[in-house]
């Protein structure tokens, strides 16, 4: 049974998720756009510690609260953590974000135009520990380079067969099946990522719902079906590599979706910079990600 009151949250609540989920091999770059360069650390553990520093000081900043944040999404190290003596967790929520948590392993090799997600033999145990720490959800990602339709078929496929077993752990998986922003048949993928989830949600029970975590398809609106679906509790969009700006503007024009961005939230975010300075930046970001969230046209 999903928490009654961040389920209305993420169902209803005006606002968008952020995704603080930068994992091992993406950790590098998120933080030299930090303005640390790999030269400060010597291992993974300084790496993550300094990412777990950045991630803090997002988490605990006077802007980062449940006005205009739904929910967030977190890495395993970060769910694991402490921010200002709390876990992680537990102190988003008394600042009523909703917490989400990364739980794919990484990307295959492209095969079929697609890039599948990584075995994950340890996924129980990983649900149990998130659900035990007051995590609601879970997110998952897969990227569509070409327009195959097998090759979406499979990648769609996957995401629900591992949401069914997250369902079970009375978590919701956010199914993420990413269609690269550079394809050259991006509007092709579109439409065939439209119809397989489609094929998806239909055959799912009544007493099931999941959230979707797509990119901001080329045609407006493409995606308003899945949006009005009974089976799916809210549809969310990645910056899959726009910038803020280009992500708000396309967001904008599609009803019912709602950002989970990553970089376009956190890319003028500076190490260096006074909190003040800081919670200036990281507010005018929210902001904005806000506006193109909840006023569409």
């Amino acid at each position: 049974m999903h928490d009654p009151k961040m389920m209305d949250k993420i169902e209803n609540g005006p606002g968008f998720i952020a995704a603080l989920d930068q994992s091992g091999g993406s950790t590098p770059k998120a933080l030299k756009g930090y303005g640390i360069n790999e030269d400060a650390y010597s291992n993974d553990d300084e790496m993550f510690a300094l990412i777990h520093g950045m991630r803090s000081r997002i988490v605990t900043a006077p802007s980062f609260n449940g006005d205009k944040i739904i929910g967030a999404i977190l890495f395993e190290k970060t769910m694991d953590g402490e921010a200002d003596g709390k876990p992680v967790p537990e102190l988003l929520w008394e600042r009523g974000v909703v917490p989400f948590l990364k739980v794919d392993k990484g990307l295959e090799d492209e095969a079929d135009g697609v890039q599948m997600m990584k075995p994950m033999p340890e996924l129980d145990a990983l649900l149990e520990r998130a659900k035990a720490k007051g995590v609601f959800g879970t997110k998952m990602r897969s990227v569509i380079n070409k327009a195959s339709p097998t090759g979406v078929a499979a990648i769609v496929k996957q995401q629900f067969e591992v949401a069914s077993q997250i369902l079970d752990h009375d978590l919701m998986p956010i199914i993420e099946p990413e269609v690269n922003i550079k394809s050259a048949d991006r509007a092709e993928s579109d439409a065939l990522v439209l119809a397989e989830i489609k094929k998806q949600l239909d055959a799912l029970p009544e007493d099931r719902k999941v959230m979707l975590k797509l990119s901001i398809p080329v045609e407006a609106n493409l995606y308003a079906p899945l949006v009005d679906h009974p089976r799916v509790a809210r549809v969310v969009a990645l910056s899959g590599g726009f910038t803020r700006d280009e992500a708000c503007v396309e967001l904008a024009k599609n009803r019912g979706m709602v950002a989970s961005f990553s970089r376009a939230l956190l890319q003028d975010l500076r190490h260096s910079m006074s909190d003040a300075e800081f919670d200036q930046s990281l507010s005018s970001a929210i902001d904005q990600i806000y506006q193109a969230s909840t006023v569409k046209g």
